[in-house]
């Protein structure tokens, strides 16, 4: 267990105020398997503070990255809307950057390759760095050159003796799974090129906090960004964010743009500064709208468990879809196990005969679902709602209904 002092990770000021306290939890992604279910389980807090001078909200670190992303269990290439969210973003920047075969790309936290496989098939150089080892393996069998890595300077200075700069850097979903904030990103200003750019994904706390996504805070993420607060840090590196993008992906994202402050050739776009005036007049700088957050949260759990129980008072069958890590956080908080949910179901064969952690409810894959035919099929990852209904919408032959619990209780019949 890693024992952390309770500083901010970006500016080191002490944590002093609460943006939500979840009670204690499992990791999020420690599925377990039949043998460990005779085993005891480490539960962590799951308390998620601000910081008063930076606004970035974050967690204590409690297990090592090596811990936590050593062996993972997702992989990206099971979401067909991810994948499709990936090749749109390769066409949109081999177009507006003029990537070609003497580009290089670079992947951090390439995972299984998902994205930058769409790259290769232009003839564009690529190289994903992904630290959890069972993932990038499947990336490199799938002949996408891969290094297994944890990012940061270190990693950035050796690539940079190799001679492998990068033309475009990109991170989608790992500036939150971060520990060592500042290390991350001075990474970044080692290994791009003098003209070179970055993008970076990932979701915005302003959709969090507006959409009740509590359920998106577990110890894998690390820390919750708004612009203001991602502004601020690149700054320090000598980065600066020159564009942003909203996008619908988890629940509401950013992709900022960035380049080296010396660069003068990317001119800041009106769209940083129209969302960071969105942030401040919606009270990102003001301490009370981050503290108001765990009053609705816990509101949200008691309208989960009504329905939870009335459901099952009428003696109604509940299932699951999806094994994400949100669904772990809430089901581990408001308490729900086999008591409520029978089992819950993923494409994922890395998932499938395992057991959710702290819940320990079972995961089969996607057929059981018509052998047991439940009235009720929960959609963990409700971002990935559209398309769990499309392909699951046959529960409808026996009058089954979908239901999603984030931002409030829906039932969709």
């Amino acid at each position: 267990m890693t024992t952390t002092q309770n500083t901010c990770r970006s500016c080191g000021n002490p944590l002093k105020h609460t943006f939500v306290e979840l009670g204690v939890s499992p990791l999020a992604n420690s599925y377990l398997t039949e043998e460990q279910l005779q085993q005891m389980e480490p539960f962590y807090p799951l308390h998620a503070y601000v910081c008063d001078a930076c606004y970035l909200v974050q967690l204590n670190e409690f297990e090592s990255p090596d811990q936590i992303f050593g062996d993972y269990a997702y992989f990206s290439s099971y979401s067909e809307s991810w994948l499709n969210h990936a090749k749109e973003y390769t066409n949109l920047m081999v177009e507006r950057f003029g990537l070609n075969s003497n580009s290089h790309v670079v992947e951090i936290a390439s995972n299984d390759g998902y994205l930058l496989q769409y790259f290769k098939e232009k003839r564009i150089p690529v190289l994903g760095v992904e630290p959890a080892r069972n993932v990038a393996k499947v990336a490199q069998e799938a002949g996408i050159p891969t290094i297994t890595k944890f990012f940061g300077v270190q990693t950035a200075l050796k690539l940079s003796s190799e001679g492998k700069h990068a033309d475009l850097m990109l991170g989608n979903n790992v500036l939150a799974h971060v520990p060592d904030l500042n290390d991350f990103v001075k990474g970044f200003k080692v290994l791009l090129k003098p003209q070179g750019v970055i993008t970076i994904e990932f979701p915005h706390l302003m959709q969090l906090i507006q959409g009740n996504q509590f359920d998106t805070i577990y110890h894998e993420h690390f820390s919750y960004f708004s612009l203001i607060t991602v502004n601020k840090v690149f700054a320090k590196h000598g980065l600066t964010i020159f564009d942003v993008q909203e996008l619908p992906t988890h629940g509401g994202s950013l992709r900022i743009y960035a380049c080296h402050a010396e660069d003068t050739s990317k001119p800041v776009s009106e769209q940083i500064s129209d969302l960071l005036n969105r942030e401040i007049d919606a009270g990102f700088t003001n301490l009370q709208l981050y503290q108001s957050f765990g009053k609705r949260v816990k509101e949200t759990k008691r309208n989960i468990l009504d329905f939870m129980i009335k459901a099952k008072r009428e003696e109604k069958s509940i299932v699951g879809y999806g094994a994400p890590a949100k669904g772990n956080t809430l089901l581990n908080y408001c308490g729900i196990r086999t008591d409520f949910i029978d089992y819950t179901v993923d494409r994922s064969p890395h998932k499938q005969g395992h057991f959710l952690p702290g819940t320990r409810i079972p995961i089969y894959q996607p057929d059981e679902i018509k052998e047991t035919k439940p009235d009720y099929l929960v959609i963990l990852p409700w971002n990935l709602q559209a398309e769990i209904m499309e392909q699951m919408a046959h529960i409808r032959d026996w009058g089954g209904q979908f239901a999603t619990l984030i931002p409030e209780v829906k039932i969709y019949p």
